[in-house]
């Protein structure tokens, strides 16, 4: 089991590989197992830090399920069953609306509330793979920095490639206070999350109390061996360039699908291999689902509607596999067109 008071030399060199690969002046990282504890923990030090309490986050958002994570969540279905959440102020805004931030940001101000932080995705995954128009990061990173706000960068599902980048917040430019990823960072078979942030944020998780902030299995040296091994095969296959490539040649191909069935679809979203197929509504998502699954094509639906349906396919998927992909997902509109 992991000591909290010695340093496994395996989650010293994870710690060091990600300063050197995240955004900016990113350097301290602390490890878990799951993207919801990486929000938590990223929730808590943004609290920590600014000594406020408030947040704001986006519509449809996911973060996980957690309760400071879900209290974040932009959706009504997982948090209302579960009634009250997070006690501070949390204000949803709809997301790529740089000006709804704006706002919030100064209506906060001007009665008193303070924001803590800023978080999003860099790109909504659950949401259906939605993409924000090229000022929205930019924007709300100007924005954070005028108000004295943080600004933190949701990669659980963005991170290391998936999205034609190695970050997502890199399609734009813009260097996060704190970033939180998971997911791809154990390779798709371990268990291991991290919230990262700057040397002078950071100190205030380290003193007065450096145990202000523990988990008795993360950073354990099987997990960090495996996301090692994760980063090194990602930097030395550069993987987001292929994830860009292939993305660049399936987005076409399924926007040719949307024109050609238009009682199916509604639109294609997405950048990279994080792309999302918007139905005209959720008992057509079902029947295209149903019939990929009927084809031996796994695909990921958005849990709250079947509307939405997303393609995440490994970044090493071949141009061959795709092609096999997109004849069954015609044979499948095919069939679906019929019912209509």
């Amino acid at each position: 089991m992991p000591s909290q008071e010695l340093i496994d030399p395996l989650r010293g060199a994870l710690a060091r590989l990600l300063a050197m690969i995240t955004p900016g002046d990113l350097k301290y990282s602390f490890f878990a197992a799951s993207g919801t504890e990486a929000i938590e923990g990223s929730i808590k030090l943004a609290k920590m830090y600014t000594h406020k309490s408030g947040f704001i986050a986006a519509l449809k958002a996911f973060h996980g399920k957690t309760m400071g994570s879900l209290s974040m969540l932009g959706k009504s279905d997982y948090r209302t069953p579960v009634g009250i959440l997070y006690g501070g102020p949390v204000f949803h805004v709809p997301f790529g609306d740089a000006d709804a931030v704006e706002r919030q940001l100064e209506t906060s101000q001007k009665v008193g509330i303070d924001i803590a932080a800023v978080l999003m995705e860099p790109i909504q995954g659950e949401a259906g793979a939605i993409v924000p128009p090229d000022d929205f990061w930019p924007r709300i990173r100007e924005l954070t920095k005028h108000y004295g706000v943080l600004l933190i960068a949701d990669e659980v599902q963005t991170g290391f490639g998936r999205t034609g980048k190695l970050w997502g917040v890199e399609h734009w430019g813009v260097e996060p206070d704190i970033i939180a990823m998971a997911k791809s960072l154990g390779g798709g078979v371990m268990p291991v999350s991290a919230f990262c942030s700057t040397e002078e944020i950071w100190q205030c998780m380290m003193f007065p109390n450096p145990f202000i902030h523990t988990t008795t299995t993360g950073g354990g040296a099987l997990a960090c061996s495996a996301a090692i091994a994760a980063i090194n095969i990602t930097l030395r296959d550069k993987l987001w360039e292929q994830a860009a490539a292939k993305g660049e040649y399936l987005i076409p191909k399924l926007n040719d699908f949307a024109k050609r069935y238009p009682k199916i679809y509604e639109n294609i979203t997405g950048k990279g291999l994080l792309i999302g197929q918007h139905f005209q509504n959720p008992d057509i998502g079902y029947k295209v689902a149903a019939g990929l699954f009927k084809r031996g094509v796994l695909v990921a639906g958005t849990l709250t509607s079947a509307q939405t349906i997303r393609i995440e396919p490994p970044l090493i998927i071949t141009y061959e596999q795709i092609d096999q992909v997109l004849s069954r997902l015609e044979d499948t509109l095919i069939d679906v067109s019929r019912l209509l």
